[in-house]
């Protein structure tokens, strides 16, 4: 799995960070930094309720 992040979108309501702590973040202009692009998969369950949760549809999973 990869992730992928429409920067053009995203709110900073890290919805993400909450769902997924370990591979979201958020910087100073409250845009998301993903500190793990291509996560493993036992954070697949908390990826994907992170890309639910985005109120924006900023988030996207590619399957490799």
């Amino acid at each position: 799995m990869k992730l992928h992040v429409d920067f053009g979108k995203c709110e900073g309501y890290a919805n993400c960070i909450i769902a997924a702590p370990d591979v979201f973040s958020i910087d100073d202009s409250n845009v998301v930094i993903v500190t793990d692009s291509e996560p493993p998969d036992d954070e697949r369950d908390a990826v994907e309720e992170a890309v639910r949760s985005c109120p924006v549809a900023a988030l996207r999973i590619e399957e490799d």
